[in-house]
């Protein structure tokens, strides 16, 4: 469990360090799952040594990481910053390129992703490698969680990058996150991050949780295979809002634009709308969640 100094730092900085959660022989384990067949394939295909890589639905691929995803040592830290009935939002494994001096993510929340209707989500991420600025450790913004959430599109659509340059402008709040194999970072769903380039060409990986309430509600995005997997407690049949308005990520490759989760509208409804638009008739929504998840 955390302590009270550590809760009170999450809620101050909006993320948290703690070392030494998993053992050498278990990090051994996770890192050769993270090398097995399936995901090889995959990351191979992604050109993993050249760019950052996500290899999203992770807990799918290996049951190591479905466990991972339960496992009390994650969890039972976790509840005490956004409650005691969890579930998975997704999952991935986080790769930076092997290849000198490129890679990186830039600035944004994770929030901007998949809005919820409310924001007790925070994720996890598990180090399987020694972390530091020289091999593209992530670096936050100290308290940025509480500027709510900022402008991640341009022209109206998402961009997937934070557009509020002084948002880290001041170099005194912005953190790099060392962290020894092993060890865990948790950071909240508002807290501006990222990533710069792998300068070393040695490895960083890590197996990230984003988890959420169970009483926070996905309005956008995807929904993965393994989303509203609960790991601790019970979904309790209830959704909770927060005060205000949100905006949700339209993106100009995807077919709905806001993602499989938006389609909330009536099949007719969809062949109105799109008649009233002049854009004819639209794919009935069962056929376009099938194309989108395959």
């Amino acid at each position: 469990m955390l302590n009270a100094e550590q809760i009170a730092r999450f809620r101050t900085d909006g993320f948290l360090v703690v070392e030494d959660v998993f053992s050498p022989a278990e990090v051994a384990a996770y890192r050769a799952a993270a090398e097995s067949g399936r995901i090889r394939e995959i990351n191979a295909n992604r050109k993993h040594t050249e760019v950052h890589v996500h290899q999203l639905e992770v807990t799918c691929k290996d049951p190591l990481f479905r466990d991972l995803a339960a496992d009390a040592r994650l969890t039972d830290k976790l509840a005490p910053l956004i409650g005691e009935d969890l579930q998975v939002q997704h999952s991935k494994l986080a790769t930076q390129p092997l290849k000198k001096d490129v890679g990186g993510f830039g600035w944004h929340q994770d929030f901007a992703f998949f809005p919820h209707t409310n924001t007790d989500l925070a994720a996890i991420f598990v180090y399987l490698d020694d972390t530091d600025t020289e091999n593209g450790c992530m670096s936050m913004v100290r308290g940025s969680h509480k500027l709510g959430l900022l402008e991640h599109r341009v022209d109206g659509y998402f961009s997937g990058k934070c557009q509020e340059e002084q948002a880290w402008s001041d170099a005194s709040k912005v953190v790099p996150v060392r962290v020894r194999a092993g060890g865990i970072s948790i950071h909240h769903c508002l807290t501006l991050h990222g990533s710069g380039p792998n300068k070393s060409g040695l490895p960083r990986r890590g197996v990230v949780y984003q988890y959420r309430n169970a009483d926070a509600y996905q309005l956008a995005d995807h929904i993965w295979q393994d989303t509203g997997f609960q790991v601790r407690g019970r979904f309790s049949e209830t959704v909770r809002c927060e005060a205000g308005r949100i905006y949700i990520a339209k993106r100009k490759a995807w077919d709905p634009p806001f993602g499989n989760l938006y389609l909330q509208i009536g099949e007719q409804a969809q062949r109105w709308n799109a008649e009233r638009q002049g854009a004819g008739c639209r794919t009935p929504a069962s056929e376009q969640v099938a194309a989108v998840t395959g």
